[in-house]
């Protein structure tokens, strides 16, 4: 059995599910309130006669939920997420939570996210405001007031650390456990006239990339090099 190209080629393809996480990463390096994509790997021992062969398996694909920068917009619409709070709003997919923060009023007053999804207040609710009621004012705690009268309130949610997310667009998530509303708002909130970034470090990723780019050169190298042993052999012990 030819162990050592089983191993590489396990490697190999370990390496490009890593490089295509890191260029999913870069594609959205710019997108606001997106949180990056990492994939965690393991190694499987298989028993080899009287020795054991690491074979890499890729593990799950998780997504890092570290907070991203403040981005000064002076928009009237747009929030920056802060801390542990996302924004509940209602996609194709259900009720999802983002970081993006940046809203639009409809004609209506109905508040939608730019990709055109209801921002919803913490009781799932869609939030509208006055059309005619002046400029809105957005707290910390995601109130809205128009002309000193408050009008609705962002809902901000907080989701379980133990969640499966699934995306839903390129910044929200739809979660298997139910989200609850933001109480401390200390740490969490928004904060009117910013949006959160993505937590993408595309200095940190580039260079991750240029890593992974070379370890993938390497392998493929040592596969190269397995296939002519091989070849070798079967010309040396084959028959005449």
């Amino acid at each position: 059995m030819q162990t050592g190209l089983n191993v590489a080629l396990s490697g190999q393809i370990v390496l490009q599910r890593k490089l295509e996480t890191i260029a999913h990463n870069l594609a959205n390096a710019n997108t606001p309130g997106f949180r990056a994509k990492e994939v965690t790997f393991e190694s499987i021992l298989a028993q080899t006669g009287e020795t054991s062969t690491a074979f890499s398996a890729s593990g799950g694909e998780y997504t890092s939920l570290r907070s991203g920068g403040l981005l000064k917009t002076d928009n009237a619409l747009d929030v920056g997420v802060l801390g542990d709070a996302w924004i509940g709003i209602r996609t194709p997919s259900g009720v999802a939570y983002t970081k993006d923060g940046r809203m639009q009023m409809l004609d209506s007053g109905e508040l939608h996210t730019m990709a055109g999804n209801p921002v919803l207040d913490i009781s799932g609710s869609t939030l509208s405001l006055d059309p005619n009621g002046g400029p809105a004012v957005i707290s910390r705690d995601g109130m809205i007031s128009q002309n000193g009268a408050q009008v609705g309130a962002i809902g901000l949610f907080k989701i379980d650390p133990a969640a499966n997310l699934t995306p839903a667009g390129n910044s929200g998530f739809t979660t298997d456990k139910p989200a609850t509303p933001v109480l401390d708002f200390v740490k969490n909130g928004v904060a009117q006239g910013f949006i959160e970034t993505s937590n993408v470090n595309p200095v940190m990723e580039m260079a991750r990339l240029i890593t992974v780019q070379r370890a993938f050169d390497s392998v493929s190298s040592a596969i190269e090099t397995s296939d002519n042993a091989q070849r070798d052999a079967i010309k040396t012990l084959g028959p005449a």
